[in-house]
């Protein structure tokens, strides 16, 4: 897979920025979300963005334009989706003003955030029955639809921080823990299972949850199937997944929803980084660069995640081999060994991909690192930096 770098490389954009800078590709978002909106189409479900993968706003416009909505992890989120994106007029892609569904969950909401979380969001999922008894009241006054998070406990995946089917996980309700009793009021159940997982593991999640909660969607208006679908990953199933809603809309006469993050801007991010020193060390070359795996790429460290680089390979498959990493005093601060046709010089720019999710939403500053610029690349090839941060921001955190 090339991870579209020609579309950085092919007009030196890697030279016209300052480093480290993320750049997002609209031609690339754009891809993305009309395979989204092919599969909403033909499969009546509705889509939505999930903002903890990616939240640079400025594209909200277009990806409100062919997604139904936001959801969100909290109020700061919550309120990012309305002010940007569900506050205003959205126009569909047919050119037709459409309505906007901000949607929140969290394994438990703060008393102080409740009262805005319900002037500004139209689905509210609660992650236990003690939750839902706390706001349902409110919740229901204020006209909202209100869902319960449910946990099939069924794992189909290999990374255990990101599994919330695994012994003991404090999200969902378990069908043991399920109380039918409490449902008036209740408009749809919510589960999230997947990461970065093809349409075979949702199917079989999905097989699941009927067996577990079957019983209890003849009574919804609704059921979320969350996150974690690759649905832009090349070779994704795309048509299993369109087949799977049309059943589960058609046995249980209801509406079903999507959430992915990673699918909506899956490959159309570029991190830009600078060489600073070389380091030797026995037989490791290790390439300090001005971009940090624990700082600017997280994923790299928790996943762990080797992220794709321009013009390069495995370690050993080219003829110079190194080992990148940042310019903190964390150890482990690397993000991996690549190998390249040639020697690698300070001043050198590199190019990463896939870098536009997990990455914004979850970099910081520790070492007093600065963060990346923000920068966007519209379909004409006309770079802009979106957003510059500076010493202000560091200290603003602290």
């Amino acid at each position: 897979m090339q991870h579209n770098f020609d579309t950085i490389v092919r007009d030196g954009l890697q030279n016209q920025t300052a480093t480290p800078c993320y750049i997002v590709s609209e031609s690339l978002l754009k891809k993305n979300l009309e395979l989204l909106r092919r599969v909403s189409d033909a499969s009546g479900c509705k889509i939505l963005l999930a903002q903890k993968a990616f939240s640079m706003y400025s594209f909200y416009p277009l990806i409100g334009a062919y997604l139904d909505g936001v959801t969100a992890s909290g109020l700061y989120e919550a309120r990012l989706g309305y002010e940007e994106l569900c506050a205003g007029a959205v126009t569909d892609i047919t050119g037709v003003q459409k309505r906007c569904e901000n949607h929140v969950f969290s394994p438990a909401y703060p008393e102080a955030h409740m009262e805005e979380l319900l002037q500004i969001c139209d689905h509210i999922v609660f992650n236990s029955f003690a939750q839902w008894r706390k706001y349902r009241d409110r919740a229901l006054a204020a006209g909202k639809e209100c869902g319960i998070r449910i946990n099939p406990e069924c794992s189909t995946q290999e990374h255990a921080i990101y599994d919330p089917c695994a012994p003991g996980s404090r999200l969902g309700v378990t069908a043991a823990d399920f109380e039918e009793d409490a449902l008036e009021g209740i408009s749809g159940l919510h589960f999230h299972c997947l990461c970065e997982q093809d349409a075979d593991a949702l199917e079989q999640t999905v097989e699941a949850v009927e067996r577990r909660f079957g019983k209890y969607l003849y009574k919804m208006k609704w059921l979320n199937f969350g996150g974690g679908h690759h649905i832009t990953r090349e070779g994704y199933d795309v048509d299993r997944l369109i087949r799977l809603i049309r059943r589960i809309r058609e046995k249980y006469d209801l509406t079903v929803y999507l959430e992915p993050g990673e699918a909506v801007a899956l490959n159309a991010g570029f991190l830009v980084t600078e060489v600073l020193e070389l380091v030797q060390n026995g037989t490791v070359t290790n390439v300090i660069l001005d971009t940090s795996a624990a700082c600017h790429m997280p994923d790299v460290l928790e996943m762990p995640y080797r992220p794709p680089l321009y013009g390069s390979g495995e370690a050993g498959e080219k003829p110079y081999t190194y080992r990148l990493g940042g310019p903190t005093c964390l150890a482990g601060d690397i993000i991996g060994d690549y190998s390249f046709d040639h020697e690698l010089k300070p001043g050198e720019r590199l190019v990463f991909g896939d870098m536009a999710i997990y990455s914004m939403v979850k970099n910081n500053t520790f070492n007093g690192m600065p963060l990346p610029d923000i920068a966007a690349l519209d379909e004409s090839g006309a770079l802009k930096t979106v957003k510059h941060f500076g010493y202000e921001d560091f200290k603003g955190r602290l």
